[in-house]
């Protein structure tokens, strides 16, 4: 009778480790929302990080872009937030009414492409003034047509593609372009997901859009590149790794980040996490097509955590070309 009830009792005592264990892998979780810019990079360094873990620790990314992302972390509804521009004033203070406190890290640099069909003949490059006369408010119902920007340009309808509102990059780019941040027409097709951009541009000879370059290596046969005049020197240039890191790509080079919630600090799974990014940010930010910030950077960057340097180094003010000397200068300082 013993020998009978002994491996029925081992079964049972087997199925509910099992369960046990299930329980304490799904209470191991971090959560990241936030920009679709940053979103590869985050993704890529999950599933490294998952599997280095074997799977004990899982890591959930969303994109609902820079400003979605940050609500959801003001709220202390995630741990970590994805955002490729710095945190504004309005955010800070909503994190400070919610108690929450955060740690700034870049992690890497992004050129945002502007691109166009690949039957466009007519460009070879855009000025700031051209790209402005495009996408300033003004310009909405009233700049229609290619020719109402340059006059050599044909008689046809001008198809605008661009991230959503609630998007860092379109924060950026309106600043860079426009002047002031969200100051854009309102008529033109946004999408939070660049993936349905790529595909508007590409299906529509007379369209024009932007995005993060990555997304642009990722789709370079279906799209086409265009120059954009650097305002300050004259000369045009083309984003990729070389111009967004020596500074010649500009006004439309800038840094990306992570923010760490404070209080998720006291998970144990999100300290290895953000430790863990840190240290193989460079290889993994290369293999998804972005600019690695230099080692040093990202050194400064592993003390900022290691000390729990708590704010940011951007005053919650929108700024343009900041480039990869200027954030080392205040890392450094701080």
């Amino acid at each position: 009778m013993f020998k009978k009830i002994v491996p029925g009792m081992i079964a049972l005592m087997v199925m509910l480790m099992a369960v046990s264990t299930h329980v304490v892998a799904a209470d191991k979780i971090v959560k990241i929302d936030g920009s679709s810019t940053v979103y590869p990079i985050t993704e890529a360094v999950a599933e490294e990080f998952q599997k280095a873990k074997k799977a004990s620790i899982k890591v959930t990314v969303g994109i609902s872009g820079t400003g979605g992302g940050f609500k959801k972390f003001c709220r202390g509804e995630t741990d970590i937030s994805d955002a490729s521009r710095p945190i504004l004033k309005k955010e800070m203070d909503v994190c400070k009414e919610h108690g929450i406190e955060y740690i700034e890290l870049p992690v890497a640099y992004d050129g945002l492409a502007v691109m166009v069909n690949p039957k466009n003949t007519w460009i070879t490059s855009l000025t700031v003034a051209d790209l402005k006369k495009m996408w300033e408010p003004v310009a909405q119902g009233k700049i229609k047509k290619w020719n109402q920007v340059r006059s050599e340009w044909p008689d046809a309808p001008l198809k605008l593609f661009g991230p959503g509102v609630d998007s860092g990059t379109f924060d950026y780019f309106t600043e860079a372009i426009v002047g002031k941040a969200k100051s854009s027409r309102g008529d033109f097709t946004s999408s939070e997901d660049d993936n349905v951009l790529v595909q508007g541009i590409a299906g529509d000879k007379n369209s024009l859009g932007f995005f993060g370059l990555a997304y642009y290596e990722e789709n370079r046969d279906k799209l086409k590149l265009v120059p954009v005049i650097n305002p300050k020197t004259g000369k045009e240039a083309l984003p990729s790794e070389q111009t967004v890191m020596d500074g010649t790509y500009q006004p439309l080079s800038r840094p990306i980040f992570i923010y760490v919630s404070k209080k998720s600090l006291d998970k144990p799974e999100v300290k290895e996490f953000v430790e863990f990014y840190l240290k193989n940010a460079a290889k993994l930010v290369k293999q998804v097509k972005y600019v690695p910030l230099p080692d040093k950077a990202y050194k400064l960057a592993e003390e900022r955590f290691a000390k729990r340097k708590m704010g940011t180094l951007f005053g919650g003010e929108a700024e343009v070309g900041v480039k990869i000397e200027d954030l080392l200068k205040r890392e450094g300082s701080k």
